[in-house]
């Protein structure tokens, strides 16, 4: 598909959003007392994050011909929520690193960390409601739904983790509740500040579904095919791990034999040693997942560039697209 604006015109305007969301985000949590309360919210708002949502947020506003400054609380909860959720994600997992920096969990404690998480939420909220906007009840709404959302999300991640037979449905179920909901909800909270009509608002909705369902899927992807150090993380760390991917549950219905047994093996052993990743990525290319992977993203990208070619105004709408590409590592 062809797009009105060239990657580094993209890339220029996500570099200066990118600063003045983080000049924002360290204007939050200006309290020193109770230290033990809000150094862990500055430290993991300190981090590496893309800030993708909140760039979302702002895009979204401005397509609907809102303006981005208005948006920028809005832009900051969404934020702030999604590190809430990464704080109690990393206890549940009981991550020892995010974004090569000990969790907070691990920094401080998992009583500083989960007390630091339940503050989060209630600052993004007054965040929210310090936009200027006379739809206060709608963006409060989605916020509601985002954070219920998430958590089913979440409880459906680890009950798949217990089981044996999951399907694909059942993933691609929870990745829509635990990663796609938010990234819809930075859509539509930006759609909602900028004023959207009950049409362009379910276009950013059908958008965010299918780029948050596609950028999963990706994910799943990138790591099983990706050069060591290449996506900062290991290759095939998700069947080292044992994870319930896209990828591994597809293939499952696509071999059979010795191939299915190797790959039920993942699951049964809850993951496998690094010397035999290749072996996994050698059935993925065999049964074909990989390519059914790659045309499951662009065609879930394609529609999610589709359902927002009518909304009104063309630059903020093809910096959406663009980024949407950017994110999808598609060219344009």
């Amino acid at each position: 598909m062809n797009i009105s604006v060239t990657i580094e015109q993209v890339e220029q305007k996500y570099r200066h959003y990118y600063k003045r969301i983080n000049d924002a985000l360290e204007n939050c949590f200006t309290k020193n007392s109770p230290e033990s309360l809000y150094e862990p919210a500055r430290y993991i708002l300190a981090g590496k994050g893309k800030r993708i949502r909140p760039f979302f947020t702002l895009l979204a506003c401005e397509a609907v011909s809102g303006s981005c400054d208005n948006a920028m609380n809005t832009a900051l909860a969404i934020e702030i929520l999604h590190n809430f959720t990464l704080v109690h994600d990393d206890i549940m997992d009981q991550a020892e690193l995010r974004h090569g920096r000990p969790t907070i969990h691990r920094k401080w404690d998992t009583t500083a960390a989960i007390l630091s998480g339940d503050m989060m939420i209630a600052f993004a909220y007054e965040c929210a409601l310090q936009t200027k906007t006379s739809r206060h009840d709608e963006l409060v709404h989605i916020l509601n739904d985002a954070n219920i959302t998430i958590c089913e999300g979440q409880a459906i991640d680890m009950e798949l983790e217990q089981r044996q037979n999951a399907t694909i449905a059942d993933y691609l179920d929870m990745v829509s509740k635990k990663t796609g909901r938010l990234i819809a909800a930075s859509l539509e909270a930006g759609g909602i500040v900028g004023g959207a009509s009950t049409d362009q608002f379910d276009k950013l909705i059908i958008f965010g579904n299918k780029i948050g369902q596609a950028f999963q899927v990706q994910d799943d992807y990138l790591d099983i095919m990706a050069e060591d150090g290449k996506s900062g993380k290991v290759t095939g760390g998700d069947v080292i791990n044992g994870k319930k991917t896209y990828l591994l549950l597809r293939s499952l219905e696509l071999t059979t034999g010795k191939e299915k047994e190797m790959l039920q093996s993942v699951i049964d052993n809850n993951g496998i040693s690094p010397d035999r990743v290749a072996d996994i990525r050698e059935i993925y290319e065999r049964c074909g997942v990989l390519e059914e992977a790659r045309q499951f993203i662009n065609s879930d990208t394609e529609k999610a560039l589709t359902a927002i070619d009518n909304l009104p105004f063309e630059e903020g709408r093809e910096y959406l697209k663009g980024f949407a590409l950017k994110l999808m590592k598609r060219d344009f």
